[in-house]
């Protein structure tokens, strides 16, 4: 009985609890590796390593300002060079290289062996439990629309999040666009333009800070839309386990018909 259990616990894919619900499931590598690419942290918190995500994304944040990046940027793309080398910060400018190219090589091995681990134990997916009841929230497993929740995060990131109870993820997603949009003046910015004044809306932004903005908000859509698809696909996993299980017979065997000519 021990070792069956302990067998079930090294091949659990999933995990819900209060906060939200946790799993691994097939990803692609490349496409891990490219959010890493957009902004560090993006890979890891897709694959639910919300620790080192978290830490990472921080990071990013912290260097990027440091170094004065994304000012720099801006710069170069308008063809401004002697401007972009004056902003950028040298002293911090090569601690910024090594942990963006580990956080997309890290972000991809991981993607590659988290897909090695769901192949051996997609099987066991009947052993988790389907509703949390706690005295200050519940969370439960069912079936959600993807367009719903893709079409929440599009107003505001962080509202699909907390439409697929995806409690930590919302409150860092929400923290951080405050950050942004604060540091940024973007809807100050937006203000101006719905009036028509081109020249207050462009001279009241910060590109240091709205250059987050793009990849930022973009991945909180894409975060809500996958995960809500797959677990979508884990209710019917389990659904169908569940009545397998319970309600069809031991010797129950799908016979092939007769082709008729």
């Amino acid at each position: 009985m021990k070792s069956n259990q302990s067998n079930q616990n090294r091949n659990k894919i999933a995990q819900i609890s209060v906060f939200g619900t946790t799993q691994i499931h097939l990803r692609n590598p490349y496409i891990i590796a490219l959010w890493s690419v957009a902004f560090p942290g993006y890979g890891h918190l897709l694959l639910s390593k919300y620790l080192r995500g978290y830490s990472l994304v921080l990071w990013e944040i912290f260097i990027n300002q440091s170094t004065h990046l994304n000012l720099a940027m801006v710069y170069s793309f308008t063809g401004d060079i002697e401007s972009a080398k004056e902003v950028l910060n040298l002293r911090y400018m090569h601690l910024y290289i090594p942990v963006y190219i580990f956080a997309i090589w890290d972000s991809y091995r991981t993607t590659v062996d988290l897909n090695k681990i769901y192949l051996l134990g997609e099987k066991e997916v009947s052993s988790m439990q389907k509703v949390i009841l706690k005295p200050f929230e519940i969370n439960y497993l069912d079936k959600r629309r993807p367009l719903v929740a893709t079409l929440w995060a599009m107003t505001i990131p962080s509202v699909g999040q907390l439409y697929n109870h995806r409690i930590f993820g919302a409150i860092f997603t929400l923290a951080i666009t405050v950050v942004f949009m604060h540091f940024s003046h973007f809807l100050e910015g937006f203000h101006y333009l719905l009036l028509g004044d081109v020249q207050k809306s462009t001279e009241v932004l910060r590109a240091q800070w709205l250059l987050y903005l793009p990849s930022f908000y973009f991945f909180t859509i894409y975060d809500s839309y996958m995960n809500t698809v797959e677990n979508n696909k884990l209710f019917e996993v389990e659904q169908k386990k569940y009545l397998k299980n319970c309600y069809q017979p031991k010797g129950f065997t799908v016979k092939k018909g007769v082709k008729v000519n």
